[in-house]
């Protein structure tokens, strides 16, 4: 079986985008520190903080003062709120509590986040969304992708393909949160990855 290269479709399609608009849904300031490196070197990109998934509020809070002071020092991308919404996180995990990591729950946690990011970019007349979700050495970004593509076809706004890990990205990720002093978080972020 061929296995995608996404980090390369990713390549290809920056150099394409030149100077086009890019949301980028991010979970987290360490996550998004490497890929905003990638991404913002051709593209115009807005961050999307939209993250239901996270435990608490003080959670969702903490995150996202990091990403905003990450953004105040590096000035490589703008910033687009979301409030908090724990609801829609507890509706799609419903009946999902007792499945692994990786598993049901977490591809419907990724449509959840994509899915607004895709409408938003839409909204807002972006040429491309995307995520920072496939940095993480514990994500696959196949299926993170294949989310995206779909909703690509679903929304009309084209799809950011990637795999952040490729090329060393996970390990300069941790080097640039160390760098910057950035909260770095010891679990996905929701209830039931902080519980493994």
């Amino acid at each position: 079986m061929n296995r995608v290269n996404y980090d390369a479709l990713m390549q290809k399609e920056l150099e394409a985008g030149e100077g086009k608009r890019l949301l980028l849904h991010s979970c987290c300031a360490p996550c998004s520190s490497y890929c905003l490196q990638e991404t913002a070197r051709k593209m115009r990109v807005t961050v999307f903080y939209y993250n239901p998934n996270l435990d608490s509020l003080e959670e969702y809070e903490k995150r996202k003062a990091e990403q905003l002071r990450f953004l105040r020092e590096t000035r490589l991308a703008e910033f687009l709120d979301c409030d908090y919404a724990a609801a829609a996180f507890g509706q799609i995990a419903r009946g999902l509590e007792a499945e692994p990591e990786g598993g049901a729950r977490c591809v419907k946690c990724f449509r959840l986040r994509l899915e607004r990011t895709a409408r938003e970019a839409k909204a807002g007349g972006y040429d491309y969304f995307g995520t920072t979700l496939t940095v993480s050495p514990l994500k696959r970004s196949e299926t993170i992708n294949a989310v995206g593509f779909a909703l690509e076809k679903e929304y009309g706004v084209r799809y950011l393909p990637s795999d952040f890990k490729k090329r060393g990205g996970y390990l300069k990720s941790v080097e640039l949160s160390k760098e910057h002093g950035l909260y770095r978080q010891n679990y996905c972020g929701c209830i039931y990855s902080k519980q493994k």
